[in-house]
């Protein structure tokens, strides 16, 4: 996998700073089932208002389940579906919008459920893989195949997978893999005391 380590303006855990959202996986390569729980298992503890834990992961292994795996590539977007037929694991996101305690809206289930999300993709990191977020997919064609009820809310479907080679992807992925990361400046997200006032430089 290409090395893409972020140039910070502060020093940062190197976990935090090696990973990026890679496009090439290993077709050869499955992901086993004690990987899939340690990833997992990083996502179960990541925190949520009232302990709530509203994400729901529907996993779709092409080395145990080939059929669920194939119905998950087949409700994406096209484009994704290029690359993201190399990944060995695609991991559909989902949240619930009530809580479990009393019945009522969980406005913070999204925001909790992408916490778990990093999580989850941090340890794939820490595991050697690499996993890539997307919002490209059919989201009503997956509710559908996969059987899940109206008032959940699907967020993203996550590829994981091994490092591969980057001659197997088109040419415009290609040249994405090998771009240089940017980030906005601190001063233009992060404010001190005031909406505006930009923190740093």
């Amino acid at each position: 996998m290409t090395e893409k380590t972020a140039d910070t303006m502060a020093p940062i855990d190197p976990l935090i700073a090696s990973r990026w959202s890679p496009r090439a996986f290993d077709t050869q390569k499955a992901v086993d089932d004690e990987t899939v729980l340690s990833l997992l298992e990083a996502a179960r503890w990541a925190p949520s208002c009232f302990g709530d834990e509203p994400w729901r992961f529907v996993v779709c292994n092409r080395a145990t389940d080939e059929t669920a795996w194939q119905t998950m590539l087949d409700c994406l977007a096209e484009k994704n579906q290029l690359w993201a037929a190399h990944a060995p694991l695609l991991v559909l996101v989902a949240s619930v919008p009530t809580f479990s305690h009393n019945g009522k809206p969980n406005r913070w289930s999204q925001y909790d459920t992408g916490a778990a999300s990093e999580n989850l993709c941090l340890q794939a990191t820490s595991l050697g893989l690499g996993a890539h977020q997307m919002g490209g997919f059919d989201v009503d064609k997956t509710r559908k195949a996969f059987g899940i009820p109206a008032e959940v809310e699907l967020m993203a479907v996550i590829a994981v997978g091994y490092p591969g080679k980057l001659e197997e992807l088109v040419e415009e992925f290609r040249t994405m893999e090998q771009a240089g990361r940017i980030r906005k400046p601190l001063g233009e997200e992060c404010f001190r005391g005031e909406w505006g006032k930009p923190l740093s430089g």
